[in-house]
């Protein structure tokens, strides 16, 4: 369509028509938007820009193709690795590249996250406080980590996003994203050595975990807004 809008074939209207989701509540002013007079130099320049994002697409599809060609040999590993919240294809693909599939290279599995650059360390030692700061590791590795967390804090009903948001009110956005991370690595750890599926814990696990802090917590809260509170056990039905 863009072509034929730069070849005169479109007109203004049938722009606008191609509006998604909430811009098509703005037809009208897309009409208006996208009237004017486009001369011939303008299509010149116009036409030279979209062959050249044409030309690179046509690239990445070369690209992606040579990609999954190599991943042929990782099918297996490539699958279970889309089983973790967040990793799409993509990042699979790059954590294979960087990572391998053979984890007994590394001694344990701290060693495998130090080495990726997603594992703080101690930050405390005979009462006086360290550096946590981050080691860099592979960057490469770690970027993908850190992407497919940020991933992974948005798929809703997991275990990962109910970590990541906790984390993150208690110690910032980036700081809860590397932690995460390093969940992830580690349960890719776990996942290529014993070659198992991903088990996730959902949303709830933490709940559970600190029912008893949690029932406290709550009990308190609602006695700050000047509640008193009876806690009953409920039966369970038989």
């Amino acid at each position: 369509m863009l072509r034929a809008l730069i070849e005169g074939k479109a007109t203004p209207q049938e722009m606008a028509e191609l509006a998604k989701r909430r811009l098509r509540s703005k037809i009208p002013e897309l009409e208006l938007a996208l009237e004017g007079r486009v001369e011939e130099h303008h299509r010149f320049l116009l036409k030279l820009q979209l062959e050249r994002l044409e030309s690179v697409e046509k690239d990445l599809e070369t690209l992606e193709q040579r990609i999954q060609e190599k991943l042929k040999p990782y099918a297996a590993q490539l699958a279970l690795l889309k089983e973790i919240p967040g990793v799409d294809w993509t990042l699979a693909a790059v954590i294979i590249a960087e990572l391998g599939v053979d984890m007994s290279v590394f001694a344990n599995v701290s060693q495998l996250t130090s080495w990726a650059g997603v594992c703080p360390g101690n930050n405390e030692s005979a009462g006086k406080r360290k550096s946590s700061r981050i080691p860099k590791g592979n960057v490469y590795l770690k970027t993908a980590l850190v992407e497919a967390a940020n991933s992974a804090a948005k798929a809703k009903g997991t275990y990962l996003r109910d970590k990541f948001y906790r984390l993150k009110a208690r110690r910032g956005y980036k700081r809860a994203a590397v932690a995460i991370a390093h969940k992830i690595l580690v349960a890719i750890y776990h996942m290529l050595s014993q070659q198992v599926s991903y088990n996730d814990l959902g949303d709830l696990y933490l709940d559970k975990l600190n029912k008893n802090h949690l029932t406290l917590n709550l009990v308190h809260r609602l006695e700050r807004l000047g509640y008193q509170v009876t806690l009953t056990l409920q039966e369970k039905a038989a």
